[in-house]
């Protein structure tokens, strides 16, 4: 058996505790790089808690998720960002078949249509927000796309100046693409897509909206993101 034959059953088993509607849906969930109690998570994906606790459990034993107790209360996250590269990763794949599916109710489409307008992806930005910060950022000069994402000097300065600090953490890369599943386009991830997501929550310039991955950018953020990265607001609306 060569090497690669060797990692098959891993591959499999991997593949496996994907292969399940329910943990799926809690994998996707969880790409709001919150934590989450089993029993919202059994309410997110519609089926009972003591079936939701028996997923999350398969899913924590094949170290997709790692688990938190404070008291009474478990709560559970994605490992870690290699994990929510793969989930959303997935996810772009079957994109296409699930855009042609029409919201069967209006509130299902205001949802989405928030959805593709701005998200978190794990810890970065997402949707037509990321891809408009990503294109700024690229158009300044600021960010490289020619030979994978890359920070130029002055796009180093230029997080500096903002006050966003950019601290590197085991082998994360400074900057890196992430296939966008509603826009078929790369946005910033990686260190300075944390960073910059975490800033834009904690300063207000954007705010979460609804009970999913949602994002909206306030009147400070589009004048803060016009301001830094001349991003007309109309195009974060």
């Amino acid at each position: 058996m060569t090497e690669r034959d060797a990692e098959a059953p891993g591959l499999a088993r991997l593949a496996g505790l994907i292969a399940d509607e329910t943990r799926a849906a809690c994998l996707l969930a969880l790409l709001d790089g919150r934590a989450w109690t089993a029993g919202e998570l059994a309410r997110h994906a519609g089926v009972a808690a003591s079936t939701v606790s028996e997923h999350l459990g398969k899913l924590v034993a094949g170290g997709l998720l790692t688990e938190e107790r404070q008291g009474r209360h478990r709560y559970v996250r994605l490992a870690d960002e290699r994990v929510a590269q793969l989930v959303e990763d997935l996810a772009a794949q079957v994109a296409p078949q699930a855009a042609a599916r029409r919201p069967r109710t209006l509130r299902a489409s205001s949802a989405g249509s928030a959805m593709a307008r701005g998200r978190t992806c794990y810890d970065h930005l997402a949707g037509r927000l990321g891809i408009s910060v990503t294109d700024a950022l690229t158009g300044r000069g600021l960010l490289r796309q020619d030979t994978g994402f890359a920070l130029t000097d002055a796009g180093l300065g230029w997080f500096d100046a903002a006050g966003i600090p950019l601290t590197a953490t085991g082998r994360r890369p400074l900057a890196r693409a992430c296939l966008d599943w509603t826009e078929r386009r790369p946005h910033l991830a990686g260190v300075a897509g944390a960073a910059l997501c975490k800033h834009a929550l904690d300063t207000g310039w954007c705010v979460r909206i609804g009970s999913e991955r949602a994002v909206k950018v306030t009147p400070a953020g589009e004048a803060a993101f016009r301001e830094l990265l001349g991003i007309d607001p109309v195009a974060l609306r």
